[in-house]
């Protein structure tokens, strides 16, 4: 062990409290081939004498009557700038000492409702009962004996034949399994590791479960959880239920949905839409009414825009093909405060073509000159629309007497508009002729 002494110190310093074969799992990684009795005593010569333990009564359960289900906080993880707080829901089938174990961020209903399903999945089915401590995802009220469960926690649990149990306040000993399991978790898996993101410490707890707690043999059954849960037959999954986080979003005309304090980005034709939006740990789904629009992987920075290529393009070609339109081309060709006026209308999800084509028929019926002063005006009163600017010259401005052009039998010829043409171009290639005629 002396080869071994100054590492061993240093995992002291990280973590007085470590316990001997998370030592030797860590110290095998580098070549120790000891037992884990020398690790004990090794430890025990560095750290002294262990404090005294309290007694608690044993009690065993059937198999297959029951899981235990209780949460720990386990700090939390640095994303860039963004600190995230770290739980851990463990499941643990309580005859076998068979152990579940995910991680997330937050202990909310959706979350706690998909971490048992994911439970459910990896034990492949359900017990009797459930056993839970008063959290209020669980428990609402409690008198005494009488229990009022939560009532999204009893749809939740309507779909499978369990039954739910409440322990008594301040009675760990009632549901022992997970709280030693809890605390196996801490002292095994947690110490002397480190973890990039969500992923990474759901990936190294999994390879935990198989690797070492579900294979270890058991202080008190003397029998690994894995060969011991074969006696275990739980009631096969049926149908199982959507509990992702849901929500109704509004999608912004910058073409994206708030959620988490990140926006995800969406397809530009569903601005102004209401969106659903079903979240879970990994992914973020974005739905118009049963079609899904749009797929992102979670982010848990905060305040970051998510993309997609595919929605920053199809934006680029929506304006790109607006210009290229002949009658948006020749009401831009009125000048800047047109263009203004185009991207407002674009903002304001006015629809382009139908207010394109009346403001083109108030040119021909008040002029150039004054329907880029009722668009100046409307403007400054915030009034995006065709409406508001006819109105404005029907009280302000009197139509032009002009005769209507010849009516061709080919529609498409009477729809054809020309630009504007700018004089100040034709004057200053006048004045440069002029300047080089002098010469």
């Amino acid at each position: 062990m002396d080869a071994y002494d100054q590492l061993i110190r240093q995992f002291l310093q990280e973590d007085p409290e470590v316990k001997a074969p998370v030592v030797r799992q860590r110290l095998m990684e580098r070549g120790f081939t000891g037992g884990i009795t020398i690790v004990r005593q090794y430890l025990h010569r560095l750290r002294g004498p262990c404090k005294s333990r309290t007694p608690f009564v044993r009690f065993e359960s059937m198999p297959a009557e029951q899981v235990q289900i209780d949460w720990g906080h386990f700090g939390s993880i640095l994303y860039g700038t963004t600190q995230r707080k770290l739980y851990a829901l463990a499941v643990c089938e309580p005859f076998s000492r068979m152990l579940y174990v995910e991680f997330t961020h937050c202990q909310k209903q959706d979350t706690l409702h998909q971490c048992l399903l994911n439970a459910f999945s990896f034990f492949g089915g359900t017990p009797k009962t459930i056993v839970v401590d008063n959290m209020l995802t669980a428990v609402i009220e409690r008198q005494g004996r009488v229990i009022r469960f939560n009532d999204r926690f009893l749809d939740f649990l309507k779909v499978f034949p369990i039954t739910p149990v409440a322990c008594n306040p301040g009675s760990p000993h009632e549901k022992g399994k997970i709280e030693s399991s809890i605390k196996y978790l801490r002292t095994n898996f947690f110490p002397l590791r480190s973890f990039k993101d969500l992923d990474d410490i759901n990936s190294q707890v999994r390879q935990w479960l198989s690797d070492v707690a579900n294979v270890r043999v058991h202080k008190t059954t003397g029998e690994h959880p894995l060969d011991r849960f074969q006696q275990v037959h739980l009631t096969p999954l049926a149908d199982l239920p959507d509990c992702r986080y849901t929500s109704q979003l509004l999608v912004h005309k910058d073409f994206a949905v708030r959620f988490d304090t990140n926006t995800y980005t969406v397809p530009p034709w569903t601005i102004g839409k209401t969106l659903t939006l079903k979240a879970d740990r990994t992914s973020v789904r974005l739905f118009l009414l049963e079609k899904e629009v749009a797929a992102h992987a979670r982010c848990y920075m905060r305040n970051q825009r998510i993309e997609l290529a595919a929605h920053v393009l199809a934006v680029k070609k929506l304006k790109k093909r607006l210009w290229y339109n002949r009658d948006i081309a020749a009401f831009c060709s009125l000048g800047k405060q047109a263009v203004l006026f185009l991207d407002a209308l674009i903002e304001n999800h006015q629809p382009i073509q139908k207010s394109i084509c009346r403001l083109l028929c108030l040119k021909d019926q008040y002029g150039s000159a004054s329907l880029l002063w009722a668009i100046e005006k409307a403007a400054k009163l915030k009034a995006f629309g065709a409406d508001y600017v006819e109105n404005i010259l029907y009280q302000e401005m009197t139509p032009t007497t002009r005769h209507l052009p010849v009516t061709l039998k080919d529609e498409a010829l009477n729809r054809i508009r020309l630009t504007e043409p700018c004089l100040a171009e034709y004057d200053s290639l006048a004045l440069k002729r002029s300047h080089l005629h002098d010469r």
